[in-house]
Parts: C-alpha cells; structure tokens; sequence
C-alpha cells in the first residue's frame, strides 16, 4: 500500500517556510541571485592584503614583452631581437619591483603632506629624493 499522509489545513498564520528557500538573517549564505556587500573600502582593503601576500609577477608577461619588444626596436633603429624568456622573466622582476618600491616611497610622500591620495606630484617627489640613479633621471 501507499504511505497515508494527513495533512491538516491551517485557519490562521503565513504558510510554513521551508529552512531550504528562506536563510537567516545572520546566515553566510545568502539567497541564490545576491551577491555579497561590502562597505567602502572593505573591498580595497581586501585586495591589497591579499596582493601583499602573493609573490606572482601582476604585470601579465604576454603586454609586458610587447613593451619590451617595442622599446627594443626604438633603440636599436629597427633591429628586431630575439629574447630569451627568462631574460624577460628578469626584466619583468626589476621592474615590478622597481615600481612597486616608487609607489611605496610615493605613498609616504602622501602621507608626509597629510593626505591619503596618491598624487602625480608625489610621484614627483619620490623620483626627486632618489636623485638620478634610483629616480631614472
């Protein structure tokens, strides 16, 4: 035989709510088509902890050796080298490294004038301390 279910009807009150469609208030999942909101800032703030703590490169190396390629040609009237990749993967380092250590020295910069943005002029002056070697003239 089949299973006898009873059902009885209800007279007062919403109809029950499945646990499955509607989640709690304070639950981390969240309803299917909602996405996560975050304060302004909080995103930012995530990013660069999570960049600060990776070691990859940032620059994709596909545009990078483009540029490097294209400068190359600039300098050598025409000429077109062959580059070894890891002469590239070098060259990519210093690079990042080099700009990520301005960007730093900007940002104190920034701070020294009280601000929290980052202006062109504080780049400027980042480049202006350094001096010829560091700053790249």
């Amino acid at each position: 035989g089949q299973p006898i279910s009873k059902s009885f009807p209800r007279t007062r009150g919403p109809p029950p709510a499945s646990h499955a469609e509607v989640p709690a208030p304070h639950s981390p999942f969240l309803p299917a088509g909602s996405r996560r909101r975050y304060r302004p800032g909080q995103r930012a703030l995530m990013e660069i902890r999570k960049f600060q703590k990776s070691t990859n490169l940032l620059i994709q190396k596909l545009p990078f050796s483009r540029v490097v390629r294209e400068i190359c040609l600039t300098y050598t009237r025409g000429v077109d080298y062959r580059w070894q990749s890891m002469a590239l993967l070098a060259l990519q380092e210093a690079a990042e490294a080099f700009l990520v250590r301005l960007l730093e020295d900007s940002y104190l910069c920034s701070i020294h004038a009280k601000r929290v943005t980052l202006f062109p002029k504080d780049i400027q002056l980042a480049r202006r301390i350094r001096g010829i070697h560091e700053g790249l003239g």
